[in-house]
């Protein structure tokens, strides 16, 4: 086993334990504001274009068409197309107007506590604390050769881009940001991103 993956099993199943009142918390809020399952589970692509169940809190309406959100991401990935702008005149590439997203998934959204579920996937060995953040098959479908370099480590939880203000970071600075921590890793370098997540927690920095 290796050190990172050592100290990814360890934070996950500590972590989970010690969050177990607020994962109740974020449970009990979605059941009683929308209806439809507490945990919304899909297909993601993860180190070397394998496939696995990724989960999340539930932070939408459930059947509603995404045909909206496809399209947008099929110019974000290809074009650099901006979603919005935000009141300072600054393009975002990040939807933060998306109608399916309900009163209670807007606030875990913007603190990223509709992520915390990940942490089974890191307990599985699916994905790690710090890494790139896995995608769905039709995004990786549409990479460039270079582009999929980003899932030639395991997917994370948080990391660089995450770190860097992820609604105003083009997808291209994205794939960078994901390359520049693959060539530059470290335990101490997964130390300090972890450190700089917490003000995106709290404070819902860089989410909306």
């Amino acid at each position: 086993m290796s050190i990172k993956r050592a100290v990814d099993l360890a934070g996950a199943i500590c972590g989970g334990i010690l969050i177990l009142p607020l994962l109740g918390a974020i449970a009990l809020a979605i059941c009683l504001t929308s209806r439809g399952p507490i945990l919304y589970r899909q297909m993601r692509i993860g180190r070397g274009g394998r496939p696995f169940a990724f989960y999340k809190f539930r932070s939408m309406v459930v059947h509603e068409p995404d045909e909206e959100h496809r399209r947008y991401l099929e110019a974000f990935l290809k074009k650099d197309v901006a979603a919005s702008i935000d009141t300072n005149g600054k393009k975002l590439y990040k939807r933060v107007d998306d109608p399916r997203i309900t009163p209670v998934g807007r606030i875990l959204r913007r603190t990223s506590l509709d992520e915390l579920p990940q942490l089974w996937n890191v307990a599985r060995g699916e994905m790690s604390l710090v890494g790139p953040r896995p995608c769905l098959q039709f995004e990786y479908e549409l990479y460039d050769d270079w582009q999929r370099r980003r899932l030639d480590v395991t997917p994370g939880m948080t990391g660089l881009w995450q770190v860097t203000g992820r609604s105003y970071v083009t997808f291209n600075d994205m794939v960078l940001l994901d390359l520049f921590y693959i060539g530059n890793w470290s335990l101490g370098l997964d130390a300090k991103l972890l450190v700089r997540t917490l003000p995106v927690i709290l404070f819902g920095k860089g989410g909306l």
